[in-house]
């Protein structure tokens, strides 16, 4: 059973009808009883970090995540694992994971200037190997945000993409997983992966 976290700024409805089209059993909730019942959580999200934090349900957050059980961030979901942000100034994130969320700067080095948000399909480029990426290869996921994360501590880091910076396009860390991208927006690959993900809920495989 796959618990989707409730907090108000969660794109519930298309990650709902993804894990539907995967056959797998779910609920979508803010309770917190119910939420650390489930054998896996999603952490969805799209907004601004700060007002995230400020709804988000942290210490159920950080109990589920202690209790060695996969959590998936999606988007802001898995922006919301790590240390900090500097979005409207910098706030505190979840601290599960190490590394800090900038902002796309939208200049180069060369001063060429480019779009942020950035907004389209980029090619992962695997990194490490991982049980959510077994049997996997590499292709385009669809992208929608302003803010990168920055991970310092470069062994979180499953996937890459680039567009101007290089983007931390998939983490993991023990049972913690973050996807900067849409996976249930990201035809092929995206489905793959939650499938994936959903094949870690079922064994409690983590990466250690």
């Amino acid at each position: 059973m796959i618990g989707i976290v409730d907090y108000g700024m969660g794109n519930l409805f298309s990650v709902s009808k993804a894990l539907e089209r995967l056959g797998a059993e779910y609920f979508i909730s803010a309770q917190k009883s119910e939420l650390l019942s489930a054998d896996a959580l999603i952490l969805p999200g799209v907004g601004a970090f700060r007002d995230a934090m400020e709804l988000l349900p942290v210490d159920t957050i950080k109990e589920f995540a202690a209790s060695g059980k996969p959590l998936l961030g999606i988007c802001l979901g898995m922006q919301l694992l790590f240390d900090e942000s500097e979005e409207n100034g910098p706030t505190k994130g979840l601290g599960l994971l190490p590394g800090k969320v900038r902002r796309f700067p939208g200049k180069t080095a060369e001063c060429e200037t480019y779009k942020v948000p950035h907004m389209g399909w980029n090619r992962l480029e695997f990194v490490k190997a991982s049980p959510l990426l077994k049997n996997l290869e590499e292709d385009y996921v669809y992208f929608v945000h302003s803010y990168f994360v920055d991970a310092k501590d470069s062994d979180v880091l499953l996937a890459k993409a680039t567009y101007h910076e290089e983007v931390s396009a998939v983490v993991s860390r023990n049972n913690i997983y973050g996807m900067q991208f849409h996976p249930e927006k990201s035809s092929k690959l995206g489905m793959a992966l939650l499938n994936n993900f959903l094949q870690l809920a079922d064994k409690k495989e983590t990466v250690r």
